[in-house]
C-alpha cells in the first residue's frame, strides 16, 4: 500500500477511484511548537520518519501524512522542520501547497522561527491558513487569551490576518473537533489546483522499492500525470515513463493536480533523481538558465541587496546558488519591492508566476522573494523593466514563433502572421519595407525567391499583395492591375530577334526567366534559351528536311538550315527529341509522332 505522503509500501492495492476534493496543507512554526504532534493525531501517521528524529524528538526532514474528512475531502499534508539549522528543508516543503497550518504554542508563544516560517509564506504567495495554538492545557486561559492576541499582531497585514484560531491540546484532548471542523472550513474556501494541461512535479523525495524500481514523490500542479505517460526530468533531460502511480493508499491510473503523489519511474535510478528536481513533459517547457524576477526584501534585514553576496534561491523543492543582478538601482533596501536577475547553475523548467525564495548564504538569513516575470530575457540587465505582460515579451522580440511564446509565458495565443505572433509597430515596419522593395522592383515585381519566411507570410497576410508568377506585386490597395507584360520582355525580344542564335541570359533575373517559361513563351534546353517561337519554327523545317529525307537528316543538315551552328543545333534537337517531335536514330533524326506537317 501507499504510505505516507504518497511513498510506496509492498504490497500495492488494487486500483481505486478518486472522486473528491484533494488538498495539500503544509504545517509551519516554531521548532518544537508541536506541529508533528499535531499530524501524528490529525492522520495516524508520524511524520518522523527518520531513526536520528526519533531518537532526538526533532523534526529534521520533510515528513507526509494524509487524511480524509468527514465531508470526504482528501488532505495530504507535509510536516516541515521547524529548526533555523533545517530551515532548506521547510522550504522544499512549503512550494507547492494550497494551505498552511501555522503553530504556535501557547506555552511559549511568538517565536523567531514563527516570523522567518510566515515570511517564507509570505512569499510563496500562500493565501490560505489557519492558525492552530497549541499546548493550552499547560497555562491559564488568561495566558491563552495573551497568546492569541500576540499571534494576531504579528499575523497583522500578512495573508494570516483574520484567519481562524484554534486552541488545541492533543495530550489533553482539548479543542481537536473545533480543530476538523476548521479544517474542513479551511478547505472548503481553498480554490482546488488548476489543470493547465503542464504537468509539473517537483521532486522532494527519492528511493528504490524492491521489485518497483525508483519512486519519486511531490506535489503535482498544472495538470494531469497518467500512468505510461513518457515524461522527462529537467535538469538533465532525462527520458522516463510512468510505471505506476499512487495517492493517499490507492494505486491511479490518471492523476489530477494538486494532490500530494508518488511516482514509479522506469528510466533512471534512483540515485540519479535529487530533491530539486522537476518531472515535466519534454515539449511544454523552457528550460532557463538565468529569469527576471520581483523581489520584496524583507523589512526585518539590516542592511541593502547588492550583487555582492553568496546567494540561494529556493525554486520548486530546490536550492540553487545564484548569481544576483539588481535591475534599476544599485540596491534595494530593507522593505523595498524591485526587480533582479538571477543566473542558475543549471537550468530549470520555470514559468511567469513561479515563486522563490532568496537567503543569503554567508549570513544565514532570508532576504527576501517574489515571482519569476521572464524566463528568457533579451534585453541587457542595464535596460530590462520586466513584468508579467505578454505584450511586452512579444514587444521586445518583435517576431515570436505561438509556440514558443506558450513555453515562455504559459499562454497560448493564435499567431498573427503565418506562426508568429507579431508586434503591431514591427508588423507595420516589416510592411513598409517590404512595400518598398516591391515598388523599387519595378513592373516586373518582387523575386519571392529573395524573401525569407517572415516577410513571405506577411505577404499572403497583406491586402494588395499578391504573387504572380514567382513574384510579388502591390496592385495599390486593390485595384485591379493588369497581369505581368511578359510579352513585352527585352530579352523575349532579343530572343525572337536572333532566333537561332540565341543571345545569353546575362543580367536577367532568374525568377523573371522562369516566369517566361511557365507562361509558355521561352524553353530552355541544356542552359540554352530559346523563343518558343523559334522551337516551333525549327520544327517545321527539320519537317521540311525529313520531307525530302524520310531516312533521316543530320546534325549538320539541320545546323545549315537553320544558319545555326552546333552549339545551338544540338539543344534544339534535344528538345525536339524530347517532346516526341523527332527520333535520334544512329546519327541522324527521324520523324516523331508528334512531328508537324512540313513548313513551307
Amino acid at each position: 500500500m501507499v504510505g505516507p505522503g504518497g511513498t510506496f509500501a509492498a504490497p500495492w492495492p488494487p486500483p481505486g477511484l478518486d472522486c473528491w476534493s484533494v488538498h495539500v496543507i503544509a504545517t509551519a512554526g516554531h521548532v518544537d511548537h508541536g506541529k508533528s504532534t499535531l499530524v501524528r493525531h490529525l492522520t495516524g501517521t508520524d511524520p518522523d520518519r527518520l531513526v536520528e528524529e526519533k531518537a532526538r524528538g526533532l523534526t529534521i526532514d520533510l515528513g507526509f501524512a494524509d487524511l480524509r474528512l468527514p465531508s470526504g475531502a482528501e488532505v495530504g499534508i507535509v510536516d516541515v522542520p521547524g529548526h533555523v539549522r533545517f530551515l532548506k528543508n521547510m522550504l522544499a516543503g512549503v512550494g507547492a501547497v494550497d494551505a498552511c497550518l501555522f503553530v504556535v504554542a501557547a506555552s511559549e508563544g511568538w517565536k523567531p522561527q514563527s516570523s522567518e516560517h510566515l515570511a517564507v509564506l509570505e512569499l510563496l504567495g500562500h493565501r490560505h491558513g489557519l492558525v492552530v495554538l497549541t499546548k493550552v492545557a499547560l497555562v491559564e486561559p488568561d495566558l491563552v487569551h495573551l497568546a492569541e492576541l500576540e499571534v494576531a499582531e504579528h499575523v497583522a497585514g500578512t495573508f494570516l490576518e483574520g484567519a481562524e484560531v484554534v486552541a488545541v491540546d492533543v495530550v489533553a484532548g482539548r479543542g481537536l473537533e473545533r480543530l476538523t471542523a476548521a479544517l474542513e472550513r479551511l478547505v472548503a474556501a481553498t480554490p482546488t489546483a488548476v489543470d493547465q494541461g503542464r504537468p509539473r512535479l517537483w521532486v522532494d523525495r527519492s528511493f528504490a522499492m524492491r521489485g518497483s524500481g525508483t519512486v519519486v514523490t511531490g506535489s503535482l500542479t498544472g495538470g494531469t500525470m497518467e500512468q505510461g505517460q513518457r515524461l522527462v526530468l529537467e535538469p538533465g533531460g532525462v527520458e522516463v515513463r510512468v510505471r505506476e502511480l499512487q495517492s493517499h493508499g490507492r494505486t491511479l491510473t490518471r492523476a489530477d493536480p494538486g494532490r500530494r503523489l508518488a511516482v514509479n519511474l522506469l528510466g533512471v535510478a534512483h540515485h540519479d533523481v535529487g530533491r530539486g528536481v522537476a518531472l515535466v513533459r519534454a515539449d511544454q517547457w523552457h528550460r532557463t538558465t538565468f529569469f527576471d524576477a520581483s523581489l520584496r526584501v524583507l523589512d526585518a534585514l539590516d542592511h541593502e541587496v547588492t550583487r555582492r553576496g553568496a546567494y540561494l534561491a529556493y525554486l520548486g523543492s530546490g536550492e540553487h546558488p545564484v548569481r544576483l543582478r539588481v535591475l534599476g538601482p544599485e540596491a534595494l533596501w530593507p522593505g523595498d519591492q524591485g526587480l533582479v536577475r538571477l543566473w542558475l547553475p543549471t537550468a530549470l523548467p520555470l514559468l511567469p508566476g513561479d515563486r522563490y525564495v532568496l537567503r543569503e548564504a554567508g549570513r544565514a538569513e532570508t532576504v527576501g522573494g517574489g515571482e519569476v516575470l521572464d524566463v528568457a530575457p533579451v534585453r541587457p540587465a542595464s535596460k530590462a523593466r520586466p513584468d508579467r505582460s505578454i505584450e511586452r515579451v512579444v514587444a521586445e522580440r518583435g517576431w515570436v514563433d505561438a509556440r514558443q511564446l506558450a513555453l515562455l509565458t504559459g499562454v497560448s495565443l493564435s499567431p498573427t502572421v503565418g506562426r508568429w505572433v507579431v508586434d503591431p509597430d514591427a508588423l507595420e515596419a516589416t510592411t513598409a519595407a517590404l512595400r518598398l522593395q516591391v515598388a523599387e522592383a519595378g513592373p516586373l515585381g518582387l523575386d519571392v525567391g529573395r524573401l525569407d519566411e517572415r516577410s513571405r507570410a506577411v505577404v499572403a497576410a497583406t491586402p494588395g499583395l499578391r504573387v504572380e508568377e514567382g513574384r510579388v506585386r502591390d496592385d495599390g490597395g486593390g485595384r485591379e492591375q493588369a497581369p505581368l507584360d511578359l510579352e513585352g520582355h527585352p530579352y523575349l525580344a532579343a530572343l525572337r530577334a536572333q532566333p537561332f542564335t540565341p543571345p545569353d541570359p546575362d543580367g536577367v533575373d532568374r525568377a523573371e526567366l522562369r516566369a517566361l517559361e511557365r507562361r509558355g513563351l521561352v524553353v530552355e534546353s541544356h542552359d540554352i534559351f530559346f523563343a518558343t517561337s523559334a522551337v516551333e519554327a525549327a520544327a517545321g523545317i527539320v519537317a521540311r528536311l525529313l520531307e525530302a529525307s524520310p531516312d533521316g537528316v543530320s546534325l549538320s543538315e539541320v545546323r545549315v538550315a537553320l544558319g545555326s551552328s552546333r552549339k545551338y543545333t544540338l539543344p534544339l534537337l534535344a528538345h525536339l527529341d524530347a517532346n516526341g517531335v523527332t527520333r535520334r536514330r544512329a546519327d541522324v533524326r527521324v520523324a516523331g509522332p508528334r512531328l508537324p506537317p512540313a513548313g513551307p
